[in-house]
């Protein structure tokens, strides 16, 4: 012990045997900021460093001296008072920082790969969003996104911008190539029979996509859903009604009803003047979302109705009266929708009427091809239906 320290501490004691308690405090006090000083000499112990005063972080001992209750009569019978000595701090305990484990996101992919399936090879690029270790372990909704002739994957992404969406809200989006290959013009093959079946064609190697990404990442297999423009519209609707048992539900952009066409000719003919849905579903209707401009000099407007029909002739028994909104785009394009609902009051049907628009993606951006910025977002209102309709 510093030998000043011990003087000054024999010097309270004695002060405290003779009963002058007020020099024998003065005396403790002494000692202990003679505590914190300089070792004696020949001490080799290296003091701590003085942290200022906020830093909170220097702990004194506390002295507690146990006085007689009567001094006066006490001192001269009484053992020596007890004098708790002060504990001479040469070190600082080094006090842990709390390790901050943070839960970094991993970044969003969007990468390219091919799928092969019953001799068939397709491209595809699938758009994955930034996600917590503590979510990846949660699985995510997937849309199955089939775009429009003479488009392709890169291309439907940025036109319809539903990336922005999966990355703000968390789902995957899977966008599949069709080649020249298998159609000229890069279209969907809808309107050959051999392509409107179950286990067939391109609805077969479409579902099978789908299941091999739902395998390969942390999906949901009840929040599964399929969407498409124009021929891919047609193809979306084949997929909802072929596989209700992968799909939850259904959005169709300016397509056409499944069993329209048969053929080339056929397909031509119901592309302009409208045409109706033949096929049976496979089991019950799936939700379906349907936007389709009056003034589409492509698909005609009566396709997007046609749907709409199919679609309540697969739900059994009598809803409600089907209720009509109308609205405008915050680009003032105009629209009426129509919300049919089943007999238990929830809505499966929403039908959008886009008044003066033409064969493009409503609310969609211009770096995309056929797209309509003046409209009513339909990639957000598709995302709404879909997620208020996970498959049960």
């Amino acid at each position: 012990m510093n030998p000043v320290l011990q003087r000054l501490m024999n010097e309270a004691t004695r002060l405290t045997r003779s009963g002058n308690l007020q020099a024998a405090t003065a005396a403790i006090q002494r000692a202990l900021h003679i505590g914190k000083a300089r070792p004696a000499a020949g001490e080799t112990t290296t003091p701590p460093p003085t942290p200022s005063a906020a830093e909170g972080d220097v702990i004194e001992a506390e002295v507690r001296v146990i006085i007689d209750p009567q001094p006066s009569t006490a001192f001269a019978r009484a053992e020596p008072a007890e004098v708790v000595q002060p504990v001479e701090i040469n070190e600082i305990d080094e006090i842990d920082e709390p390790v901050i484990v943070r839960d970094i996101p991993e970044p969003e992919q969007w990468t390219d790969g091919h799928f092969a399936h019953d001799g068939r090879t397709l491209a595809y690029k699938l758009y994955l969003p930034p996600r917590t270790a503590a979510a990846a372990t949660k699985p995510m909704p997937l849309v199955l996104m089939l775009h429009g002739c003479t488009q392709n994957p890169a291309d439907f992404a940025a036109g319809t911008r539903m990336n922005d969406l999966a990355r703000a809200q968390g789902f995957a989006v899977l966008y599949p190539a069709q080649t020249q290959r298998e159609n000229a013009q890069g279209c969907w093959n809808w309107f050959k029979t051999q392509h409107q079946q179950r286990g067939r064609g391109e609805p077969a190697l479409l579902a099978a996509l789908t299941q091999s990404v739902m395998a390969d990442h942390a999906i949901d297999p009840a929040r599964v859903y399929v969407a498409g423009l124009s021929a891919g519209g047609a193809m979306a609707d084949i997929l909802g009604r072929r596989y209700p048992d992968i799909f939850a539900a259904v959005g169709v952009h300016s397509g056409l009803p499944m069993g329209a066409a048969s053929d080339l000719m056929s397909a031509l003919a119901a592309m302009h003047g409208g045409g109706a849905a033949t096929a049976p579903h496979e089991g019950k209707a799936l939700p379906v979302i349907v936007f389709h401009g009056d003034a589409d000099a492509t698909v005609n407007a009566r396709n997007g109705a046609a749907i709409v029909a199919a679609a309540s002739g697969g739900y059994n028994g009598a809803g409600a009266a089907p209720q009509v909104t109308q609205g405008q785009s915050a680009g003032n394009q105009r629209f009426t929708r129509t919300t049919h609902a089943s007999a238990n009051g929830r809505a499966y049907i929403e039908h959008w009427q886009l008044h003066g628009a033409g064969h493009a993606w409503s609310g969609g951006s211009r770096s995309g091809s056929f797209t309509d910025p003046s409209g009513v977002d339909a990639s957000a209102e598709m995302l709404r239906f879909f997620l208020a309709h996970p498959r049960r």
